[in-house]
């Protein structure tokens, strides 16, 4: 009987500190704006990794983090007319021989000494052109949706099955979403 209480709260401390040390991700600032180079998106997301992750990255394996951003046209007589869907992919790495954090997107890299440092600049996205210019009509609502995720399908097989179900991997936010009508000063989604 003794056991049973003892593994008990053993498991309710580790949920208690599992939860305690890992926050949901959480989009703030997000704005939509148009500008001479077209419409543009900036966000911070409030988020910081949780041991497991930590580890995982120091050990060398790369973690993959998305920004998914889409854009449509209600219509009434059909489905919603698609505009622009874009994604933007950080890939957050350690190298053991430098002693430093590596942030790329695409073909740019940046260094870091600390992982705070590179997942602080990874969480402010500024000018962000989603849009061209042009391609929106002043006037018109557009639904725009935002969200942020760890993107479990870039990492090695072995990470992938021992991932599913595994509350330490589930990194991410909800859609945010919001109605952008272009020229009508509505750039920050209600409630923000």
């Amino acid at each position: 009987m003794l056991r049973r209480v003892l593994i008990t709260a053993m498991l309710a401390l580790a949920c208690a500190f599992s939860v305690a040390h890992a926050s949901d991700p959480e989009l703030r600032n997000v704005a939509l704006v148009s500008s001479e180079d077209g419409h543009q998106l900036q966000f911070d997301v409030v988020f910081e990794l949780n041991p497991r992750l930590e580890e995982v990255v120091s050990r060398g394996v790369p973690l993959y983090f998305v920004a998914e951003f889409e854009l449509t046209r209600p219509r009434w007589y059909w489905f919603d007319e698609d505009l622009a869907k874009r994604s933007l992919t950080y890939r957050l790495s350690y190298h053991a021989l430098t002693r430093q954090y590596r942030l790329a997107t695409g073909p740019l890299h940046q260094n870091f000494p600390t992982l705070e440092s590179a997942l602080k600049t990874m969480s402010r996205v500024r000018s962000w052109t989603v849009a061209e210019r042009g391609s929106l009509s002043v006037g018109v609502g557009y639904q725009a949706q935002l969200r942020f995720r760890l993107d479990l399908t870039q990492m090695p097989k072995p990470f992938q099955v021992g991932a599913i179900g595994d509350r330490d991997w589930s990194l991410g936010t909800e859609w945010l979403r919001w109605t952008y009508v272009p020229g009508a000063g509505n750039t920050e989604p209600v409630g923000q």
